[in-house]
């Protein structure tokens, strides 16, 4: 088993941008056509998308659904989806649309027995995000810190039928500093459910280091502003995974 490599459409105002330590107020746009980007990431290998629905993430409800909507309709392999999915509803819809897996975030948090209940009845379809200021959850689109450790809320959906998380260090996302791979791997390894790494990836050699710990419970890495500011080739982060599982 290979790490699966998930290059980000994040949507801001139907564009695609990427920001910096998740704030609004400092976003970079790199195009306004997200089905055409998910197309050139299909055309260079890539299986597995990660779309975030950035102002859903802060209204608590979807605002980019015609771009996710177009995105759906025209990239032809996985598209996992999160920002702003706080609700039974909007699970519905965004399976209805065909979107393979839902990243839940602030509701994992809030509302355990949502999850819980999501995972339940789409199996194989629910991440919970885990994003970390300082090993605590970060929640509300990153904008406000919980007294909860990352382990802890993980370890809260062990038994809950949840596919995978999706653990950021939002300090580092945005910023090319280098994803936190030493504590993706701790989180993988501390909890029994699969863990994707986010936030930070640089280059070529985090994603090399990441496959090598596919046995540990690192399941994939998303990688957004590396590959838009041209540090990282997709092809060549997808034949470095699939490597590394050889």
């Amino acid at each position: 088993m290979s790490l699966i490599v998930f290059p980000a459409i994040d949507l801001k105002g139907g564009q695609v941008v990427r920001l910096a330590e998740g704030d609004m107020d400092r976003a970079t746009v790199y195009g306004d056509d997200p089905a055409a980007q998910a197309m050139l990431f299909a055309g260079a290998g890539a299986q597995h998308l990660h779309v975030v629905d950035l102002d859903g993430a802060f209204a608590g409800a979807s605002v980019n659904g015609e771009a996710v909507r177009a995105i759906v309709e025209r990239f032809p392999g996985h598209v996992q989806l999160g920002g702003g999915i706080r609700n039974r509803a909007s699970v519905e819809r965004w399976f209805d649309l065909g979107v393979a897996r839902v990243v839940i975030g602030t509701a994992a948090l809030e509302d355990p027995d949502f999850v819980r209940g999501a995972a339940r009845d789409f199996p194989g379809g629910v991440v919970v995000a885990v994003d970390a200021r300082d090993g605590m959850v970060a929640t509300k689109g990153w904008a406000d810190v919980s007294t909860t450790s990352v382990v802890d809320l993980a370890r809260r959906f062990e038994d809950a039928g949840v596919a995978s998380l999706l653990f950021t260090d939002v300090g580092r996302d945005g910023l090319l500093k280098g994803c936190n791979v030493e504590a993706t791997v701790d989180l993988a390894r501390a909890v029994s459910i699969p863990v994707i790494a986010s936030g930070g990836v640089k280059g070529i050699a985090e994603i090399h280091v990441l496959a090598l710990h596919v046995r540990d419970g690192v399941e994939g890495v998303i990688t957004g502003r590396a590959l838009y500011d041209g540090r990282l080739d997709l092809t060549a982060a997808l034949d470095v995974a699939r490597a590394a599982a050889e």
